[in-house]
């Protein structure tokens, strides 16, 4: 096969951990989530949290490239696979039906239904997020089918997910600042209780999350945590405070120069923009779908993966500036 993309072996940036003011940057999440109709007057999933961090800090120096053996690198099956094309190229998400069965099923669901075809990015906040899924007509355009419950966090038998636990992290800057643990799963930034504690909980398990890194794929909702319906959101930067309180579902593994490049603005707010299109969303094991490729990503629990983390861990990189290497094959 022919290797046209790779990623995550120079991409590695420092990002500033500065946080800003909840009452600076933080509006009002309104409206019924029931209520999604262009004649409602509600915003339905369109405010799911008007939440704006920093931009991370410049890139560090390029690092030496490292040579994974082969059988260090994972290959997603094309069930898990959403690609979404859009007006600046393709982007691929792997979704997490581990941490978020409902919402990959939902989204599955309706990629599978054409609903997202055509529909639009039409809230877009630069180094925040890219939320789509809005109408050219109606922003809070959303499903008719039954809202699906948060599923910010997940109890997991550390013998059954098992995640690579790297560093201590807040858990979420603002709504609650205790220390837990952070690594990766499957090549996706987690947060976690650490797996020691299974050891005296009464079920054997312990809490986990995917983390808000940029490249994160999660469901937009309004203040009630269990409705969210078919608007999502694709970072386009680190959001630490939503971790825990959103549902991550996926994670980019091509195109997040794509997502970068979507045009910014709040469809029915900022006058005169034009929101880009969301031109087609279709699942990998879609059999009409002929625009499969091969991503495989290195396996987060592997030697080889250890030792390509190492030094990056020891100079105390935070694991949302760490990209996991991905290869794409034709």
């Amino acid at each position: 096969m022919k290797r046209f993309w790779m990623s995550g072996v120079f991409g590695l940036a420092l990002a500033a951990a500065a946080c800003a003011d909840n009452s600076a940057d933080e509006a009002a999440v309104t409206g019924d989530a029931t209520e999604t109709s262009e004649t409602s007057g509600s915003v339905g999933e369109v405010e799911m949290a008007n939440l704006v961090q920093e931009p991370a800090a410049e890139p560090v120096e390029e690092v030496e490239p490292f040579e994974f053996p082969e059988d260090a690198w994972r290959e997603v099956p094309q069930d898990r696979l959403l690609y979404i094309e859009t007006d600046h190229g393709m982007i691929i998400v792997e979704m997490a039906p581990e941490f978020a069965p409902l919402h990959v099923e939902r989204m599955t669901t309706l990629a599978n239904e054409r609903f997202y075809d055509l529909l639009v990015w039409h809230r877009v906040i630069d180094d925040f997020v890219a939320q789509g899924g809005g109408s050219r007509s109606n922003p809070s355009h959303s499903t008719t089918m039954d809202r699906v419950p948060g599923e910010f966090t997940v109890r997991r038998s550390p013998a059954e997910i098992v995640i690579y636990e790297t560093q201590d992290r807040v858990i979420n800057p603002r709504s609650n600042p205790s220390i837990a643990r952070a690594g990766f799963w499957n090549g996706f930034p987690a947060g976690t209780q650490a797996a020691a504690l299974a050891g005296i909980t009464a079920d054997g398990r312990v809490e986990s999350w995917l983390l808000h890194c940029e490249g994160a794929a999660a469901m937009a909702r309004t203040s009630d945590p269990n409705s969210a319906g078919s608007q999502f959101y694709i970072t386009r930067g680190n959001a630490e405070h939503l971790n825990a309180q959103y549902t991550v579902w996926g994670r980019v593994r091509s195109g997040q120069d794509a997502v970068n490049a979507i045009a910014v603005g709040t469809a029915g707010q900022d006058a005169g923009f034009t929101p880009d299109t969301i031109r087609s969303m279709r699942v990998g094991s879609d059999e009409s779908f002929d625009g499969q490729v091969n991503v495989e990503v290195v396996d987060t629990n592997s030697d080889a993966f250890a030792m390509w983390l190492g030094p990056y861990t020891d100079e105390g990189l935070d694991i949302c500036d760490i990209d996991v290497p991905v290869r794409i094959t034709e």
